[in-house]
């Protein structure tokens, strides 16, 4: 081969006597009297070149050294390394250079490229392809590339077909903001890009097709955080002739089958547990296992043991946190004010330190004497060094505020260990849910989600009180605190989809102009389906115990929806807006 013979990774002590070309970036200089010292790193590793510095450097200018990323090209030969480097494979040897050549200059770097970088995340974001360069970067492209293959592999010889669905297609009124994007052959005609592919891949179960899935980019106009991107991945896949469990049990082996192959993790079997349950003992659908402290609910505690204080809340409910009762009053006040968005009152909330001597202090004396004390530290089966947070207030804001807290003192105790896994199933989902801005119903996910077989018959009652009660036969997987992927069972009964969109309030002409070809659709022979999708930025961030999905997207978005980059999104000159019938 003309630039190399061998990569920079893969040459070791066997190798002793080789002349080997070499080509890759430099990443150190070392100049020691009369020799200078290189590493050379290319996608495959790093290795030491060592020569006089009386050596002729082809296509040297006379006023430019040698710098940090320069490109360049070497001949030489492997001999032993004197000071070895047991870090890296070719720690052992190094290259004498008999030749060597610059195939291209570099600019300084704008930072580091090492794994302790001092780049910030804006910096490396606008010069990602130098922060690809980073190991941690590079691997996780790598991970990518190994788990995107894995995928394929197991969903096709589980009978999966792999089908490319369109990405331009109507807006849809459910779900998230879509981008839109105006056709220029017909003035005031929009396309959208698909959030997700969720009726055509319906459409293909009607289609014959028995098992479908596709790793497929998905759009979303909604703020990023660290943990979502409006340009994301996900593995999409639907079944035909399936139940919840079927589901349920398929993607439990997809997940382990993949823990297993690319981290060599055997995880437990998955906990499953309904959305009420998990509302009740956790205050979110998406609980972290990794830790208890689960809620305990006392209003029935409170006025059994003649505690009436809180008679008039409609919800008082408390967490134990162990290890914590040392923490001074002042730090806990701190602790509970710093929290985002909690905007908690002295009134809602109060907590109780059972110190190592087993003597108690209570935040609200007056509220809990001794006697008090005893009896809920005994209710809590509290022990000495355990900390009791107990707050009322409203059922769902209570809940909320808790869970807050909950994962605050996670924080502070560092009991989050990346390398635990909990997964655990939310199944039986709330089907519609109220919204107070629009005063209507509008889908908890989407509105193609069966409900219950038990909740059907809410839907044809004509009072509505029910109608927050119906169950919809949908699931999703949290692992550790995060929504990896959810799903449900879909509806294959025109009737039942036509009573979905009018509880939703879509009139007539709207449920046809919107969604007609699915209901005549499902008038030729719709077979029971369902499907899951999983997020696979999100996967990835899980599998390396790594919160920002930022780091396993080869050229994400940052916080603000913007490529810094190549400074997208960006202004269109008068002439396109023009041709595009929009000026």
């Amino acid at each position: 081969m003309f630039y190399r013979t061998h990569n920079c990774g893969e040459l070791t002590k066997k190798d002793l006597g080789k002349k080997v070309v070499l080509s890759g970036w430099i990443k150190n200089i070392r100049n020691l009297g009369s020799l200078c010292f290189l590493d050379l790193r290319d996608f495959f590793g790093i290795i030491q070149l060592f020569f006089s510095k009386k050596f002729i450097i082809k296509n040297k200018q006379d006023h430019i050294e040698l710098g940090k990323e320069f490109l360049i090209q070497v001949e030489g030969e492997v001999v032993k390394r004197k000071s070895k480097n047991k870090k890296i494979p070719t720690g052992e040897i190094e290259i004498l250079v008999s030749k060597l050549e610059i195939l291209n200059f570099s600019l300084s770097p704008p930072f580091l490229i090492e794994e302790k970088t001092d780049g910030d995340e804006e910096t490396r974001m606008k010069y990602r392809y130098l922060d690809i360069r980073r190991n941690s970067i590079k691997n996780n492209l790598i991970l990518r590339h190994n788990i995107s293959l894995e995928i394929r592999n197991y969903l096709s010889n589980n009978g999966f077909l792999e089908i490319e669905t369109p990405i331009l297609i109507n807006e849809t009124p459910e779900g998230a903001r879509s981008f839109v994007v105006p056709y220029r052959n017909h003035k005031g005609l929009f396309y959208s890009l698909h959030q997700s592919p969720q009726l055509f891949k319906q459409l293909l179960m009607i289609g014959g097709i028995d098992k479908y899935f596709q790793i497929v980019k998905c759009f979303r106009d909604e703020d990023a955080r660290s943990d979502r991107q409006i340009e994301f991945t996900q593995i999409d896949c639907e079944m035909s002739f399936v139940d919840m469990n079927d589901v349920l049990n398929f993607f439990e082996k997809f997940i382990k089958h993949l823990f297993k192959k690319i981290k060599n993790i055997q995880l437990e079997p998955f906990r499953c547990i309904p959305y009420t349950k998990s509302i009740q003992c956790y205050g979110t659908n998406s609980p972290d296992l990794r830790f208890e402290m689960e809620f305990i609910e006392l209003n029935d505690f409170f006025l059994k043991k003649g505690i009436f204080s809180f008679q008039k809340e409609k919800l008082t409910i408390g967490i134990k946190v162990p290890n914590f009762a040392h923490y001074t009053c002042d730090k806990i006040n701190s602790i509970l004010k710093g929290i985002k968005e909690l905007k908690i009152n002295e009134k809602e909330i109060f907590w109780i330190k059972f110190l190592p001597n087993k003597k108690f202090f209570s935040s609200q004396k007056e509220l809990f004497n001794n006697e008090n004390c005893k009896i809920i530290l005994q209710y809590f089966k509290a022990v000495p060094g355990d900390l009791l947070f107990i707050i009322h207030g409203k059922r769902k804001e209570t809940r909320e505020k808790m869970s807050k807290i909950r994962l605050e003192m996670t924080k502070i105790l560092n009991v989050k260990n990346t390398k635990i896994y909990k997964p655990i199933w939310i199944i039986d989902l709330p089907l519609l849910e109220w919204n107070e801005k629009s005063k209507k119903f509008k889908s908890f996910h989407h509105p193609f989600t069966s409900p219950v077989k038990e909740d059907l018959h809410f839907l044809d009652e004509e009072k509505k009180e029910n109608i927050e009660n119906i169950r919809a036969n949908s699931y999703e997987l949290i692992i550790n605190g995060v929504e990896i992927g959810g799903g449900s069972i879909r509806i294959h009964n025109k009737k039942i989809q036509k009573s979905i969109f009018k509880h939703l309030g879509y009139s007539e002409k709207e449920i046809e102009y919107e969604f007609g070809f699915f209901n005549k659709a499902l008038e030729y022979g719709a077979p029971p389906h369902g499907g899951i999708a999983f997020g696979l930025d999100r996967l990835l961030a899980i599998l390396e115990g790594n919160e920002n999905i930022k780091n396993f997207i080869a050229f994400p978005k940052n916080n603000s929806g913007r490529d810094l980059m190549i400074n997208t999104p960006s202004t269109l000159k008068n002439e396109k807006l023009k041709e595009l019938n929009l000026k």
